[in-house]
């Protein structure tokens, strides 16, 4: 009997191969040299590519973990995860981005085990893993006196955007990643709460930086309307 889902994509495939030109892998085939590596959170409705609306290969290198975590466990140690540091360390990649989005399913469920609504025991141990290793964060956000029910986004955006932060701060702490490395913290908005244009990505924090007027003078001035955050700025 045909796989109906397998048919699809051998036949999304073909489409795929007759769109390409002759030279489409013609600089990429003996090697990469990626311009970013962006750690995404491993979400169907979150396209990597398609949020940049890149049609080339070899310009995002495009890793991604449950709830967009740059780290990972390595004996019981804190580590950036090798998928994040590969590109950083061996193609000499010098921009990283962390991309969260709105609604995340990652942060409502270490939400929900810090609030005592569902053990992370309940999930296989593969996905158990990551959630645990997100309750600490959400649990310093919600002791966090800038995440508030009061606030218009719900707490889960508000976490969101905290663990951003958390994550772009992991990697500019690291030993392992450059001091010159250049880590930008993102958020892509399908949910319209950053604004009211589903599909954008908002800039939040840049190397650390979280103020939105300093954030601004970073992009050009046709490009302020992507920068906004939802919580103030790090003390």
């Amino acid at each position: 009997m045909l796989d109906a889902t397998l048919t699809t994509l051998l036949a999304q495939n073909d489409r795929h191969v007759t769109s390409l030109s002759d030279d489409h892998f013609a600089d990429v085939v003996t090697g990469q040299r990626p311009a970013v590596v962006s750690i995404c959170c491993a979400d169907s409705r979150v396209s990597q590519e398609g949020m940049w609306d890149l049609n080339r290969p070899g310009w995002l290198f495009t890793p991604s973990t449950i709830g967009n975590q740059t780290w990972d466990l390595v004996d019981g140690e804190r580590v950036v995860d090798g998928s994040v540091l590969y590109p950083i360390v061996e193609t000499e990649t010098e921009t990283a981005l962390v991309v969260g989005h709105t609604g995340c399913g990652a942060v409502s469920a270490a939400l929900a085990a810090v609030r005592d609504e569902r053990s992370t025991a309940d999930y296989p141990r593969g996905v158990a893993k990551w959630v645990d290793l997100l309750v600490p964060v959400v649990a310093d956000g919600l002791a966090d006196g800038r995440v508030s029910p009061d606030r218009e986004a719900s707490v889960v955006n508000q976490l969101v955007e905290f663990n951003v932060d958390r994550q772009v701060a992991f990697l500019r702490e690291s030993a392992d990643v450059p001091d010159d490395q250049s880590v930008f913290g993102v958020v892509y908005d399908f949910q319209s709460v950053y604004g009211t244009t589903p599909g954008r990505t908002y800039l939040v924090n840049a190397d650390g930086e979280t103020d939105t007027d300093v954030l601004r003078k970073l992009v050009p001035d046709d490009h302020e309307a992507s920068v906004k955050r939802l919580l103030p700025p790090e003390a």
